[in-house]
């Protein structure tokens, strides 16, 4: 008999390592909002990192023009259409717009993976602030507007600026990814990884996500005093 019969116990498999990403290349992501300035820029280099990319927008025209212009072998439709063709969906709508949006695509949505990168704030002469939606975050709602969808939050952090500029070849910044299954945030994080210069670390539940969110805030109040394009690096990891 082995030790391990001896004792009745199984032998653990070993830990899995955390940079052991699955190959994410071959998958369709959709960018509902991608006609907005973060969504056209998460578009552009996904598309530029040799991701299929479908724009979605409420009307296929606008989305249709906007990828277009991006070229790239990116395609536009409607929102409905974009999430259907895709295996994994980026919200970059706007706050006030966020709830309407994914409440008309739940059964679009169902069994997709999510990744919600919008932040709630607000402005006023001090500058930008944090707003707490009643769920906790942007993500949390997400998580309860869609049941059937498997929701994560990344990419929050991100320069509009830069996303679209294409005289930038690589971006110096980690993106921070929450979620519940380790699976999904593991694909998302490949995804943010494929784009020259970014990583994706893994930051916790969704339950953290309103932090992540508020944390942008903070970084518009350093790009303005810096005239800057700030992001975040996560050290010793």
């Amino acid at each position: 008999m082995t030790s391990t019969e001896n004792t009745g116990t199984a032998a653990k498999a070993p830990a899995k390592d955390p940079w052991d990403l699955p190959d994410v290349s071959d998958l369709v992501v959709g960018v509902l909002g991608g006609t907005g300035d973060q969504g056209r820029g998460l578009a552009y280099r996904l598309a530029r990192a040799g991701q299929k990319v479908i724009i979605g927008s409420r009307a296929a025209e606008r989305a249709e023009s906007a990828a277009a212009e991006l070229g790239l072998g990116v395609e536009g439709a409607d929102n409905a259409e974009c999430a259907r063709r895709s295996d994994v969906v980026i919200v970059a709508v706007p706050w006030d717009g966020h709830a309407k949006t994914l409440e008309t695509l739940q059964k679009e949505l169902a069994g997709k993976i999510v990744v919600d990168c919008v932040n709630p704030l607000g402005f006023d002469k001090k500058g930008a602030y944090a707003l707490k939606p009643e769920e906790g975050s942007a993500a949390e709602q997400a998580a309860a507007l869609l049941p059937d969808s498997r929701v994560t939050a990344a990419f929050h952090h991100l320069s509009a600026v830069l996303l679209q500029d294409p005289s930038i070849d690589e971006i110096d910044t980690d993106v921070m990814v929450l979620g519940e299954a380790r699976a999904d945030t593991d694909v998302v994080q490949a995804l943010a990884s494929r784009i020259p210069g970014m990583r994706g670390v893994f930051a916790g539940r969704l339950r953290n996500a309103h932090q992540v969110e508020s944390l942008v805030a903070n970084l518009i109040s350093t790009n303005r005093r810096y005239k800057a394009h700030a992001g975040l690096r996560v050290t010793d990891v």
